[in-house]
């Protein structure tokens, strides 16, 4: 009698027969990602935002933040209302301030106040204040909701803090308005 033949191939019966750590095995698995949850990093606000006591009350923090002033570029505000919406505009320039944004939780915080009308959205920042990091990729948030409801205007951030009555806010950016000019 001759040799018998096996159906299985010589590679699978050489893999059973392999110790257990032969095969490559990944150091460790990588932490689940949610593609959902909003970016940490900088954060580009062109409306209320820009009043450091609202991201204050917004995130439960116990100081007021220090903002750096900058632009983006290819984006335009119209109004919704009494706030502003940030619209794509090539050759356009959107001016605010910026936040770095340190926790999933904050960048959840700040979503919910922007509402479901508004979402992030990967930017260029270009900084005004000639300090280092000159230019960087950050967020935004940018309307989402009905175009239709849109007006022309021009966003007042002192306006709309006299409107809500948040006098000591105005006064604390009137002061540093006139140490600037």
């Amino acid at each position: 009698m001759g040799k018998r033949w096996s159906s299985v191939s010589p590679f699978i019966q050489k893999l059973r027969t392999a110790p257990p750590d032969w095969y490559y095995k990944a150091p460790k698995s990588p932490p689940p990602v949610d593609f959902l949850a909003p970016p940490t990093g900088p954060y580009f606000f062109y409306g209320t935002l820009v009043d450091p006591s609202m991201i204050t009350e917004i995130l439960g923090l116990d100081y007021e933040p220090e903002l750096r002033p900058a632009y983006i570029v290819g984006y335009e505000c119209k109004l919704w209302g009494q706030y502003p919406a940030l619209l794509d505009a090539p050759d356009s320039i959107v001016e605010g301030a910026v936040y770095h944004v340190s926790t999933v939780e904050d960048g959840e915080k700040l979503a919910a106040y922007e509402t479901r009308n508004y979402r992030t959205e990967r930017c260029w920042i270009n900084y005004m204040d000639k300090k280092e990091p000159l230019r960087e990729i950050g967020s935004t948030f940018k309307f989402v909701g009905d175009r239709g409801d849109l007006s022309e205007g021009q966003f007042d951030l002192k306006v709309w803090l006299k409107r809500m009555g948040r006098t000591a806010a105005l006064e604390k950016l009137e002061g540093k308005v006139k140490k600037t000019t």
